[in-house]
């Protein structure tokens, strides 16, 4: 039976979300991959309560992560039952709704009938009454700003969730949404948004706004789905590597010899530094004060290992930095 490590907590550094109450784990571990039914349980439970050991206390899903779509909540769920349920009330759990789901016009974007009959269905494959946040996947061309907002607030008013969410909004959007919360009087806590080295749009305005509008930021995707690792640097695609899925979110096209050569110089400066590129990338992303959390996954207890030491270097020179530009100006 797990018992959690005495000590979890001494070694994790834990920044403040906007102006809330919450503090977060710099390092948050996502169940985007390797979390569904077509992984192994038993490794999927090491990996969650190694997280917890090693201070990371904000566990981030989506109503579709797995493959198939719910089997990470339906993980997370017995995870939670097996292993973690006594320390509940120690970490975050989140959410989110907003890509499809289910057949017909009302299981996929924004409308209130999607959002919370999702929640719904997202507590059930958990076993949970609540989730901490619960977010709004992407935005809804169609549907108006007001309801789907209006429906994060049901969801909170309701008690199925504590602090409402965005995610993959651009500025303006955010700006809009945060006014209508605020003037329902719900508490939005975050936006979960793309940002590595290779992907900086959130510096186009996204960063400035969350800072002025005082909300909490959570970096998905900080290492490029792998690029900004070890994985790639051969030049290669290895048989095992998300780039070789054939459906996944990083492409073999994208792993190009530009990119590739980026990273082996990247890898240089990252190695002087004492780090790995993965290590060195987290940093990077959590340099900016907007930027409260960076999202890993982990397919391996060591890897998750590895991610949560980049806290023991965080600072930046004023020269690693220029060159670390001039790298991705090239």
């Amino acid at each position: 039976m797990y018992t959690a490590n005495p000590a979890r907590y001494d070694g994790m550094i834990y920044r403040r979300c906007g102006k809330s109450g919450i503090v977060l784990p710099a390092i948050s571990l996502g169940l985007w991959h390797n979390f569904g039914g077509v992984d192994s349980l038993e490794n999927s439970r090491a990996i969650l309560c190694r997280a917890f050991d090693l201070g990371v206390t904000h566990f981030d899903l989506a109503n579709n992560y797995g493959p198939p779509e719910g089997s990470a909540e339906e993980t997370f769920g017995r995870a939670l039952k097996m292993d973690l349920a006594a320390y509940r009330d120690e970490f975050i759990v989140s959410t989110k709704a907003g890509y499809g789901m289910w057949p017909g016009p009302y299981g996929d974007f924004g409308s209130r009938k999607y959002l919370l009959a999702s929640l719904d269905q997202s507590l059930g494959r958990m076993g949970l009454p609540y989730v901490d946040i619960f977010y709004h996947h992407r935005p809804d061309p169609e549907t108006p700003l007001e309801e789907t907002m209006g429906a994060l607030d049901q969801a909170v008013r309701s008690g199925k969730a504590l602090y409402a969410g965005i995610s993959n909004y651009g500025p303006e959007d955010t700006v809009k949404a945060a006014a209508i919360l605020r003037r329902q009087g719900t508490p939005f806590l975050i936006h979960q948004f793309p940002y590595s080295m290779f992907r900086r749009g959130p510096e186009q305005g996204l960063l400035e706004t969350l800072r002025r509008e005082s909300v909490g930021g959570i970096a998905f995707s900080p290492l490029a789905q792998g690029l900004l690792s070890e994985r790639y640097l051969g030049g290669g695609i290895p048989a095992d590597s998300r780039a070789a899925r054939p459906k996944g979110f990083l492409r073999p096209k994208d792993v190009d010899e530009h990119r590739v050569g980026q990273a082996r110089a990247l890898n240089a400066i990252a190695q002087a530094r004492g780090q790995s590129l993965a290590q060195m990338a987290l940093a990077w992303v959590l340099r900016d004060s907007a930027v409260t959390s960076a999202l890993v996954g982990a397919s391996r207890v060591e890897q998750l290992e590895q991610d949560v030491a980049t806290i023991h270097k965080l600072d930046f020179s004023a020269e690693e930095l220029a060159a670390i530009e001039k790298i991705l100006a090239g």
